[in-house]
C-alpha cells in the first residue's frame, strides 16, 4: 500500500472514531453536569419583585431535577441591562444563567442603543418560564367603571388626565403607550421611581390611571383602592375573573404582559441547554410550584430551546414599532 493511500485510510479511520465519539462525550458532560458545582440564576432587578420571586421559585426546583445547588443572584441596574450584560459576557459552561423579563430582553434594546451586548447574539433561549398579566386600573373616585367610559371621559377633557409609570421604558410604561394607541386617547405621563410610588399615587388619585402588575393589583381590588377595568392577557385571569380583558373591550390581540424566560449565554453546548430544559419543565409541571406562582398571579407558558427565535424577534418587533411610533426615550 503506497503512503499516501495509507494516510487516507488513517485520516478516514480518525474521522468515523470521531463522529463515533462525540455523542458518548455529550452524553458524559451532561451526565456529570452540574456535579458539585452551583449553577447559578442571574436576575437583573433587586430582591423582592416578580423576576426575583419567579427566579427563585424555579431554582429551588431545578436544585432538585438537577441534583445540584441552584442559587439567585441579584445584579440591578440600568433597566435590567447591568444583569443581563454580565451573563452574555459569562463563560457558556452551563453554570451562569437568566432569568430575563421581556421589559429588558425585547424592549430595552430599543431604548437603550449601547448596552455592550447584542441580545440577537449574546443568548441562547432554554425557553418561556411564566407570564404576569397587567391590570388597567382607575383611582375608583373618577367615575369609570370600565374601558368604554375611560375612553369616553378622555376624549372629553383631552390632557386633563394622567396615568402612573415606573419609568421610561418599563413594562407599565409601555404597555399603556399601547394602549392609549389602540383606543386613540391621549393621557399624561407621570414617571416614577419605581412601581410602588406609582401606585401610591393611583390610590391617592395623583394620577387617574396606571398600569399594575397583578401580584401589587389584585389585593389592592379586593380592597376597594383602586378598581381594575380591563386586563392585559388574551385571558380573563382566574384570580379576578369578572374584570373583562382589554382584547374583548373592543381591541382584539391586545397584550401586554410580563413575560419570564430563562437564558444562557451564547455558545452553551446543545446537550446542557437540552438538560436545562428538561428540568425547567419539569418543574413547572409540579403542582405545588404551580400554585405557589398561581397565588402571586402567576402563569407557566411552555417554552423550548427550539421556538425561543420566532418568538423573541416577534417580542422584540412589537415593542420595537411600538416605541418607534410614540416616539418613545429615556430622558
Amino acid at each position: 500500500m503506497s503512503l499516501d493511500r495509507r494516510r487516507l485510510g488513517l485520516a478516514a479511520l480518525t474521522l468515523v472514531a470521531g463522529g463515533a465519539l462525540r455523542p458518548h462525550r455529550a452524553s458524559a458532560q451532561v451526565a456529570a453536569y452540574p456535579g458539585t458545582r452551583p449553577v447559578t440564576i442571574v436576575v437583573a432587578w433587586a430582591p423582592g419583585g416578580s423576576t426575583d420571586f419567579v427566579a427563585r421559585v424555579v431554582a429551588q426546583g431545578m436544585s432538585r431535577e438537577l441534583g445540584g445547588n441552584v442559587v439567585v443572584d441579584n445584579r440591578p441596574g440600568a433597566s435590567g441591562t447591568v444583569g443581563h450584560g454580565s451573563v452574555a459576557r459569562a463563560r457558556p459552561d452551563g453554570y451562569t444563567l437568566l432569568l430575563g423579563v421581556n421589559s429588558t430582553y425585547a424592549m430595552s434594546r430599543h431604548l437603550f442603543p449601547n448596552r455592550g451586548y447584542d441580545d440577537d447574539t449574546a443568548f441562547v433561549g432554554i425557553g418561556r418560564v411564566a407570564v404576569s398579566p397587567i391590570f388597567l386600573c382607575v383611582n375608583p373616585r373618577i367615575g369609570v367603571s370600565n374601558i368604554a367610559e375611560l375612553i369616553a371621559k378622555a376624549k372629553e377633557a383631552p390632557g386633563r388626565m394622567s396615568y402612573a409609570s415606573s419609568g421610561a421604558g418599563s413594562s407599565a410604561h409601555l404597555a399603556t403607550e399601547l394602549f392609549l394607541r389602540s383606543a386613540d386617547i391621549s393621557i399624561e405621563n407621570v414617571t416614577y421611581r419605581g412601581g410602588a410610588p406609582a401606585v401610591q399615587a393611583l390610590i391617592t388619585n395623583e394620577v387617574q390611571v396606571a398600569m399594575v402588575d397583578g401580584v401589587t393589583a389584585l389585593p389592592l381590588m379586593q380592597a376597594g383602592q383602586i378598581l381594575a377595568i380591563g386586563v392585559s392577557t388574551p385571558a380573563r385571569n382566574p384570580l379576578a375573573p369578572t374584570v373583562p380583558t382589554i382584547a374583548e373591550s373592543g381591541f382584539p390581540g391586545f397584550e401586554a404582559t410580563s413575560n419570564f424566560a430563562l437564558l444562557a449565554p451564547s455558545g452553551t453546548p446543545d446537550a446542557i441547554v437540552a438538560r436545562l430544559a428538561t428540568a425547567k419543565d419539569a418543574v413547572m409541571r409540579n403542582p405545588e410550584v404551580l400554585e405557589r406562582l398561581r397565588q402571586n398571579s402567576i402563569f407557566p407558558t411552555p417554552g423550548t430551546p427550539e421556538q425561543w427565535p420566532a418568538y423573541f424577534r416577534a417580542e422584540s418587533s412589537k415593542w420595537g414599532e411600538l416605541i418607534r411610533a410614540r416616539g418613545i426615550t429615556t430622558e
